[in-house]
């Protein structure tokens, strides 16, 4: 699972002002009447690392003149004042040359991304490391931007190169093992997060990164063990439910990862894709009416329901034989606006509603009607063909239904099955040695045992009728 980009946008906001790399962003609705969020420019130990004594880590910061020094208190000082993002940016901008010191550069980048202005930033941090190639902060806060923007390969590359050059706290790691689970890279994923759990281990979004990454990787018993131990702590968190039921699937512990998609559902955050999974729990158990009305909950909860993905559930249940509730599933399906369906939609709909037609008497009208309209929308439809030669067979009318499997025959992928169900029919009616060679013709494109037996019953049946 991943973060939403909008919970993943607010959650690090809130990371990065903790970690003192930003301040948090300015409310902008009715609820301003919050105390000011902090701001690191007014804090005194923040200003002196800000304009600092860049000689201690000379081979990672950029050396600063008297001059240029005298800026960047400027600077400070605005910042500090109502508005002073937009004037600190308007008196450094003009200051910036190519010959100038690349903390410039990097400050003016921190400006644009306090404002949320993050391409300008990414910019302007791209410049201070063309200038400076040893600059972890500026390396540092260009991978923390390039994570906002979705840009993981080029995140991965900045992340990679502070730590390098000696960064070695918990949001690079975290960051770092983010941008490569991002990347579908688990492997160094794992690592990453297993370095900022290490030195952040009270921060759960690094642990519960950690649990994806075990989840890719197919550890599903450390991942299921992680997550209960988070769910310990924060119960209320339904991606961490989601993520276990997950992982005890991996583990072929289906009813725990049922009970995990009840408790969500309790909770009233279940979600479409939580309840047709336990819907597909209840059918192999053979809760058939349970999982139909979990089914038909799941499509009211689903703000789209595709139409591809409820035949496949009539589809399933079907084949479990469970017609009363493929029919219940099949008539919700049938109040979707027809602009929902495609055209093979809509032949697979129409064609589960003849089986299911069918199903309540073999010789229901309905269930004809239905294939006949199949196949006028496509003469080639195999199966359109094949059950309504079934269907034509079931009402005693055998030269129709020789016409439907003959038709059927003709379309390559379909021959096999046309010609034994066309032998099972004249099976039926006693026409033994017409049968034969329609089942020989069945083996030689698809041999299977239990023809090869029908065979030789029929051809006995047929010679002690000579």
């Amino acid at each position: 699972m991943r973060h939403s980009p909008f919970h993943f946008t607010v959650w690090l906001a809130a990371l990065l002002a903790a970690a003192g790399l930003v301040a948090p962003p300015v409310c902008r609705s009715d609820e301003d009447a919050m105390p000011a969020p902090w701001l690191p420019w007014r804090n005194e130990t923040f200003v002196r690392q800000f304009l600092g004594s860049y000689g201690v880590q000379a081979e990672v910061e950029p050396r600063v003149t008297t001059v240029e020094k005298a800026e960047l208190e400027k600077v400070a000082a605005l910042m500090a004042q109502k508005g002073g993002l937009e004037k600190a940016r308007a008196h450094l901008a003009p200051l910036v040359k190519p010959a100038d010191t690349a903390v410039y550069d990097f400050t003016l980048g921190s400006i644009y991304f306090q404002q949320e202005q993050l391409h300008a930033a990414e910019q302007w941090y791209s410049r201070a490391v063309a200038k400076f190639p040893s600059f972890l902060r500026a390396h540092k806060n260009l991978g923390v931007v390039r994570v906002r923007l979705g840009d993981y390969a080029k995140a991965v590359e900045s992340l990679t190169r502070a730590i390098e050059l000696g960064a070695k706290d918990g949001v690079t790691f975290g960051l770092l093992g983010y941008a490569f689970l991002m990347l579908d890279e688990a492997t160094p994923a794992e690592t990453a997060y297993r370095e900022a759990i290490m030195l952040q281990p009270a921060l759960l979004d690094w642990k519960m990164g950690l649990a994806r990454c075990l989840f890719k990787l197919r550890k599903y018993e450390e991942a299921a063990a992680l997550c209960g131990e988070l769910i310990a702590r924060t119960p209320e968190r339904s991606e961490l439910w989601l993520l276990q039921a997950n992982a005890f699937l991996g583990m072929k512990e289906t009813t725990k990862a049922a009970e995990n998609y009840e408790y969500l559902d309790l909770m009233g955050q279940a979600t479409p894709q939580s309840l047709n999974a336990l819907a597909d729990i209840y059918v192999s158990e053979g809760l058939i009416d349970l999982a139909a009305e979990t089914y038909l909950r799941a499509i009211e909860k689903d703000v789209h329901p595709a139409p591809d993905r409820i035949l496949q559930k009539v589809e399933l249940l079907l084949a479990r034989g469970a017609y009363p509730a493929a029919d219940r599933l099949s008539r919700r399906l049938k109040a979707l606006p027809a602009e929902r369906f495609n055209a093979d939609e809509r032949k697979r709909h129409l064609r589960l509603e003849a089986r299911i037609a069918a199903a309540r008497a073999p010789a229901n009208p309905e269930a004809a009607r239905i294939l006949e309209e199949i196949i006028l929308l496509d003469p080639l439809d195999g199966e359109a063909l094949i059950l309504l030669g079934q269907h034509y067979a079931s009402v005693g009318d055998l030269e129709k239904a020789a016409f439907m499997f003959e038709r059927a025959a003709g379309i390559g992928r379909y021959e096999a099955e046309a010609s034994l169900r066309h032998a099972q029919c004249l099976v039926r009616a006693g026409r033994y040695q017409q049968a034969v060679p329609l089942l020989k013709r069945t083996q030689e494109l698809r041999p299977r045992e239990d023809v090869a037996r029908y065979l030789e019953q029929v051809e006995r049946l047929a010679r002690s009728r000579n």
